[in-house]
């Protein structure tokens, strides 16, 4: 089969690998649609991903082409998106049910081969089947979905809150959207990128600016950031409000640094937190997908073939677009 391999820092290419074979309790996706995220950009610097070679794309979503032997609850033919989350079950934090700091995490398309590929294995209990009406392409946006319902658990956010999101990408729109879900009284949202924040106006914001100082308010409750840069998190740090949380939603690079304000933490009762992944939430993400509470054709701003994939994370790295699928 076809696939996209990251073979060693830096270096991306589209060649023939050998194609994938299920073991009893897993089943091969005939995949229709992988959406690049910031974490394959990660990998492609050497973070994250424990080895290379390794197949990215953690977020896909397509047909089932084969089955194990010992697979019962999904049939060839069927339509499935595919949580990318692998656990050992077995260390304190799989025992306590915090599977997303499992001391053995890995992820289809970080530590085993993903769905930038004709083909992908994933295990049974990780997909998901996709009613009739939801095209299996727009389905992979349910796993960044499926992220960002994981931050609102994080949050646990009170209705009427103010809400300030650094990053229009395609994560900042969606904790955008969920965020009008949660009751939240105003959500402004910060960007450099005129084109993004134009997407936000649309989604409905209530305010979009290219510097929180433009915006009217001293403090807000909740401030995310959604872009993992050091500068943006560094601002976003001194704008929670006294009471206020600060949600570290974006991937940062492991080098990245800010400073924090012990005294104000303690003085004004300020919470950092952060969010790592999915954790109960990919089912949910697909339940409020399913029901329209994104618009793919908002979201989607671009679908490649899989051999410009090396063109698309360069596209991706410069901020053009939204949402970059490619489509094996």
């Amino acid at each position: 089969m076809k696939a996209a391999v990251i073979s060693g820092v830096g270096q991306v290419e589209v060649t023939t690998v050998d194609d994938p074979t299920p073991q009893r309790r897993q089943v091969v996706v005939d995949v229709s649609a992988c959406g690049l995220c910031g974490t394959d950009l990660h990998i492609l610097q050497g973070e994250f991903a424990p080895t290379l070679p390794v197949i990215p794309g953690h977020e896909f979503a397509g047909v089932v082409a084969e089955i194990g032997a010992d697979v019962t609850e999904v049939a060839v033919g069927d339509r499935v998106a595919v949580d990318p989350s692998l656990y050992c079950f077995e260390c304190r934090y799989c025992r306590s049910g915090r599977n997303n700091l499992c001391e053995r995490w890995g992820g289809i398309g970080v530590s085993t081969a993903g769905g930038a590929a004709e083909f992908a294995v994933a295990p049974v209990a990780n997909c998901v089947k996709l009613p009739d009406h939801v095209r299996t392409e727009d389905a992979a946006l349910i796993e960044p979905l499926s992220c960002a319902v994981r931050g609102y658990d994080v949050l646990r956010s009170q209705l009427a809150s103010s809400v300030l999101i650094y990053g229009s990408g395609t994560m900042g729109l969606m904790m955008l959207e969920l965020g009008k879900l949660t009751g939240a009284a105003s959500i402004e949202v910060v960007d450099l990128n005129e084109e993004r924040l134009a997407t936000a106006r649309q989604l409905g914001c209530t305010t979009a600016a290219t510097s929180a100082d433009e915006l009217d308010r001293a403090g807000w409750d909740v401030v995310i950031d959604a872009t993992g840069n050091a500068r943006a998190i560094q601002d976003g740090l001194s704008r929670v409000a006294k009471g206020g949380t600060f949600l570290q939603f974006g991937v940062a690079d492991y080098a990245a640094r800010v400073e924090i304000d012990p005294y104000k933490i303690y003085n004004q009762e300020i919470t950092i937190t952060g969010s790592m992944a999915v954790l109960h939430s990919y089912e949910r993400a697909a339940d409020l997908f399913a029901a329209g509470v994104l618009d793919p054709e908002v979201f989607i701003s671009d679908r490649l073939p899989l051999d410009d994939y090396a063109a698309a994370l360069e596209q991706f790295k410069a901020g053009k677009g939204r949402k970059i699928q490619v489509l094996p």
